[in-house]
């Protein structure tokens, strides 16, 4: 959540196998096949988590085990995907120095560092499903989007250039802009913040589009019902968008109940990430393009001063972590079973 985000602000992690100490490194790619994310040439959906967290504690040895902590336990839920930050403002060795003043020279090292347990590049490192350009770009000075195109144009070139290998997305949100006038009163409140799902989501190296959904902050004040209903014509209009227009794979890849909520419970919690689940699951059996959603977001015990009212503690809140566990499994099988459209012509993202 938030407005903050880099050049390669973050990346998301494949837990096919859970990057620990001893374990067998992933050796493939996720790559794309018509619209649809793949893996060895076989259909890839996923049920996955956000836990931005993750730099920041295993930079302190102290709580490096919270961070194994929360990977095990999603790990053990058959979550697959952890979408997490790489960025720092500021200080020693940022990447950036100063508002809009970007060290060149430490940008390219995230994308060149070496894993330090499989001492593979991180642009050669299969363990990365994908870098984001930037968390929720926005632009307020333009609303056209125009803006918001050029720099994604740029930086993914960029990023191209370096990494080709490892599939991009930019960190949308999902507000539609000028592009599509009339996809506009999509936009929660007719909001416009400078950025256009459909003509940021065409530039041709980015490989999937995302969206983030938060009803009950965009729709504050607004029943339960106004708030799911919203949420269900948000996920439709992209998906259709995304299969329709773009022909790319899409990712929500943020969404959640916040326990701050007027009225919350955690049932309440568990029905809406149920209701949810349940579409994602729907739009990947029909036709492809849906590919997985992350909740936000999971931590490991002890981390109370990290949460902000969505968090889940797997190891807590066991009717959640089944909910989540359930969702994993099926969409395990739909991508086994093949019974998504998958379309077995590769393109981007495979090396």
């Amino acid at each position: 959540m938030g407005s903050i985000g880099l050049i390669v602000g973050m990346f998301m992690l494949s837990m096919r196998s859970i990057v620990c100490q001893g374990t067998v490194p992933i050796q493939s790619f996720v790559g794309i096949s018509g619209s649809q994310l793949v893996i060895d040439g076989s259909p890839f959906l996923f049920n996955g988590f956000n836990s931005y967290w993750m730099m920041y504690l295993s930079s302190d040895a102290n709580d490096r085990q919270k961070v194994s902590a929360a990977l095990r336990e999603a790990s053990a839920a058959g979550l697959t995907v952890c979408r997490t930050w790489a960025f720092a403002d500021g200080g020693d060795r940022a990447l950036q120095i100063s508002p809009g003043t970007y060290d060149e020279h430490v940008f390219q090292t995230v994308m060149t560092r070496l894993n330090t347990i499989t001492r593979v590049a991180y642009k050669d490192e299969p363990t990365i499903m994908a870098w984001e350009l930037m968390n929720e770009p926005r632009c307020e000075t333009d609303h056209s989007g125009k803006t918001v195109n050029g720099w994604v144009e740029e930086m993914a070139s960029f990023v191209k250039s370096i990494d080709n290998k490892h599939l991009l997305e930019i960190g949308m949100e999902g507000f539609y802009g000028d592009s599509v006038p009339e996809r506009k009163q999509a936009n929660p409140n007719n909001i416009q913040v400078g950025t256009d799902f459909i003509s940021n989501h065409l530039v041709k190296d980015i490989d999937f589009a995302t969206i983030h959904a938060y009803p009950d902050i965009w729709l504050s004040g607004k029943s339960e019902d106004e708030q799911l209903r919203f949420m269900q014509s948000w996920l439709w209009n992209h998906w259709q968008d995304a299969r329709n227009v773009l022909k790319k794979p899409l990712v929500l890849a943020e969404f959640g109940k916040s326990s701050k909520d007027a009225g919350y419970t955690l049932n309440k919690r568990d029905t809406y990430i149920g209701n949810v689940y349940r579409d994602v699951y729907r739009y990947a059996q029909n036709g492809g393009t849906m590919s997985g959603s992350l909740v936000w977001q999971a931590m490991a015990e002890g981390m109370e001063s990290y949460g902000d009212g969505y968090e889940i503690v797997l190891s807590q809140s066991t009717s959640t972590a089944g909910i989540m566990s359930r969702q994993a499994r099926a969409l395990g099988a739909l991508a086994a079973n093949g019974t998504h459209g998958f379309m077995p012509a590769h393109r981007r993202g495979t090396p």
